[in-house]
């Protein structure tokens, strides 16, 4: 039945509710938003995956373009956009500070789609090194965005949902863009470079950002936790966990109250024990320090274990003689893996509760081991997989919980950008640390080293994952299943 506003006030599973005369609105736990809106949001999530790995497959291609290039200017093309992404996350992450958001939003679109067009008119190496770049700096400033507007204007079990919702599309677009480059290859080298051409789409539906409740899109100074955000988040708790909630909120609050540096003593998260003895948490300029320290060390580790997949994997299938063709499969299937399970995230979740983080762990481990033990085909397609869906499972909730390792909403696309940072610094750190570990244990001779050194320390990340399980990088609690 229709509320009082005129809209139905009997949102479906996906949250999204309307009347016969009304735009569809969607719930966010605070002010709903529009359809457009949110397909406007998740339209940038078209673009933040593709800077130097979508055009992976044509590299080969460009060699023979320009046979005069060497090796390493040919891997600066996917080298490069991903290090120079990491500063412009950092600075669009200090911008979302500001009441400027949709014209950093608007500046990034548009460096984007610039680079993209001057790649198809480039006729050397060098002009293709400078567009990766740009594309790079561009892309930077617009990934935390493409995370942060979905924290600004959802709440609770909503807000795990887009995250997983925009997870799985980002990482589609890859699939669909790998895809592409194979196929474009076959005609004029420029070809495959029109996948960034994307961008226009959400240049086109850049206005509808402007409808995100101003409230929510424009708000540089802290704000204390929402009551009503609150009450969402916590309505399904036992007496003791409600207890905790209200402390938890009270400690927030009081946080908010100190400039720079303080300890203050917080409760136990949500989802653990009852009993459980509170602990003190560093406030640093409005963030819980050990929250985000710990987030960006799980995601660093998460994404080193398992980018693996896309360096390594090409040189084992070249090893044993197997037709270059899998080597596109494995790694496809690992992008696969992710973006399904952003999608079924919220079903996940409600499945395992909180040991979601434990089975995301189980399945990397267990992808790996194929990896490692048993070199065949299909064991790198299934293992690929398997790691896919793990990382998947615990990308979108990383992404939820940095918003909420802030005591000031203002500063949650902050939060972000220094998570997001340490996801492209793992990339770019990846290929050195193998080869650093590789010397000292003189494994230049082990078929798959990469593979048994990932799949020995994510054995340790499964252990971690089980004796943390309650502490706030693993935890779980009934907000986002209840």
């Amino acid at each position: 039945m229709p509320g009082a506003d005129g809209y139905s006030n009997a949102p479906s599973a996906l949250g999204f509710y309307s009347s016969t005369s009304q735009p569809i609105m969607i719930t966010t736990g605070k002010t709903p938003i529009t359809a457009s809106t949110l397909t406007a949001i998740l339209s940038l999530s078209l673009v933040v995956n593709l800077p130097g790995l979508a055009v992976t497959p044509m590299l080969g291609t460009l060699q023979q373009v320009f046979p005069h290039a060497t090796q390493i200017e040919t891997q600066l093309l996917t080298v490069l956009p991903n290090l120079l992404i990491i500063p412009f996350v950092l600075l669009s992450g200090k911008l979302s500070l500001s009441h400027h958001k949709i014209a950093t939003i608007a500046v990034a679109l548009v460096v984007f789609m610039a680079s993209a067009v001057a790649y198809l008119f480039a006729k050397s190496m060098l002009a293709l090194i400078i567009f990766s770049c740009t594309l790079g700096c561009g892309a930077g400033l617009l990934i935390p965005f493409s995370t942060g507007l979905l924290a600004d204007t959802f709440v609770g079990k909503y807000r795990m949902h887009e995250m997983g919702v925009q997870s799985g599309l980002s990482n589609l677009t890859l699939v669909v863009a790998t895809y592409a480059v194979g196929w474009l290859s076959a005609g004029s080298w420029h070809l495959p470079f029109t996948v960034y051409l994307v961008a226009i789409v959400p240049i086109v539906l850049l206005p509808w950002l402007k409808r995100i409740p101003k409230e929510d899109l424009d708000n540089p100074c802290p704000q204390p936790f929402d009551v009503d955000s609150w009450a969402l988040m916590t309505h399904n708790l036992d007496e003791d966990e409600q207890k905790r909630s209200d402390e938890a909120k009270h400690m927030a609050q009081r946080a908010m109250t100190h400039d720079g540096d303080t300890t203050i003593d917080q409760p136990a998260d949500l989802g653990a024990p009852a009993g459980k003895k509170k602990v003190a948490e560093k406030v640093v300029n409005g963030f819980y320090i050990n929250r985000i320290l710990g987030l960006i060390g799980v995601y660093f580790f998460i994404t080193f274990a398992t980018i693996s997949i896309s360096y390594y994997c090409p040189f084992l299938i070249e090893k044993k003689g197997w037709s270059s063709s899998l080597a596109g499969t494995v790694n496809s299937l690992y992008f696969v893996g992710i973006f399904v399970t952003g999608f079924t995230l919220i079903w996940l979740v409600k499945g395992f509760k909180s040991w979601t983080f434990v089975m995301g762990g189980i399945l990397m481990t267990g992808g790996l081991a194929l990896i490692s033990f048993i070199h065949q085909p299909w064991s790198l397609c299934v293992g690929s997989l398997f790691c896919g869906v793990g990382y998947g499972m615990c990308q979108p909730m990383i992404y939820d919980k940095a918003s909420r390792a802030v005591v000031s909403t203002s500063k949650a696309t902050l939060a972000l950008a220094f998570v997001l940072a340490s996801n492209y610094l793992s990339i770019v750190c990846t290929p050195f640390i193998i080869d650093f570990l590789r010397s000292i244990f003189n494994g230049a001779h082990i078929t798959g080293f990469a593979f048994w050194v990932c799949f020995i320390l994510s054995c340790a990340y499964l252990v971690l994952t089980l004796v943390q399980r309650h502490g706030f990088a693993f935890n779980v609690d009934k907000s986002y299943y209840s």
